[in-house]
């Protein structure tokens, strides 16, 4: 049963992120006379490069934001960008001759809910949505108990993301069995892809991902690997359940994205401001 693949999602998202970079050996470059200019170089970056900037702070050696980036955004490119264009400002103003940033960055997922809030609504799903009492409930959940490095060069990195994805019209396509053979595919893909899977929950008719990300891959291209491999592989080993359901696809070409991490966006920019 072949499925057209998909090539674009509709996004209803939540993406932030807490950023710092250093000084070329941690060089007090940016000190009073410095740091306006910077500040302006930076709104003016974010604004050219359509990325939302939610709080800065400047100290002499390093510069630390929030940044709220889109689907299509990845982070090691955002960095990139906020890198380059800011040494570049700094020479036209004369401010600089040598080398501004150290290689390397740290690159923090925050949002509007830690990751142990969004662990504990992935588990209640059964409960959430009635199932829980049912002798077997329509329910898959997998959790990894080795959770895979996603280890970078000069850089440290955790980027942590909450995507959600319903199916065609919404329609119960999944099992338990369905749903476990589902993730166990997933895995394949993420491996093949270079990001990982921590926790899933498979319902009827949607599922949560929680998943992690290299700095280098957008949202958009993780979505795109999960929903078009996966539709080609339940199309070819189990199309009559989707000739049951009564679809045309297996998903719908959008989803939620929304970030965590250890600490909500709320709290970082209070400690920016402190």
């Amino acid at each position: 049963m072949f499925l057209t693949p998909y090539t674009s999602l509709n996004w209803v998202y939540q993406l932030h992120y807490y950023l710092g970079f250093r000084t070329y050996r941690r060089r007090p470059l940016f000190e009073e006379i410095n740091r306006t200019i910077i500040e302006q170089a930076l709104t003016e970056i974010c604004g050219r490069h359509d990325y939302h900037l939610l709080k800065s702070q400047i100290y002499a050696d390093q510069l630390r934001c929030v940044l709220s980036l889109q689907p299509q955004q990845a982070v090691a490119r955002t960095v990139q960008t906020i890198k380059a264009n800011a040494t570049r400002i700094c020479r036209e103003k004369s401010l600089l001759r040598d080398e501004v940033w150290a290689r390397g960055y740290l690159a923090l997922s925050t949002g509007r809910m830690q990751i142990a809030a969004v662990r504990q609504y992935l588990d209640s799903q059964a409960k959430h949505h009635g199932y829980a009492t049912r002798l077997l409930p329509p329910v898959f959940g997998y959790r990894t108990t080795q959770p895979i490095n996603l280890s970078t060069a000069h850089s440290k990195c955790d980027l942590n993301y909450h995507l959600v994805f319903a199916t065609w019209e919404r329609r119960g396509v999944f099992t338990a069995g369905l749903g476990e053979r589902l993730v166990q595919y997933w895995l394949r893909v993420a491996a093949k892809h270079s990001f990982a899977i921590d926790q899933v929950s498979v319902v009827p008719d949607h599922v949560h991902l929680l998943v992690r990300l290299p700095p280098m891959m957008t949202v958009e291209d993780c979505g795109l690997a999960l929903l078009s491999n996966s539709q080609h592989f339940i199309g070819q080993r189990y199309g009559e359940m989707l000739i049951q359901a009564k679809v045309p696809r297996l998903w719908q070409p959008s989803g939620y994205a929304g970030t965590c991490g250890e600490v909500t966006t709320a709290l970082v920019k209070t400690w920016l401001d402190s």
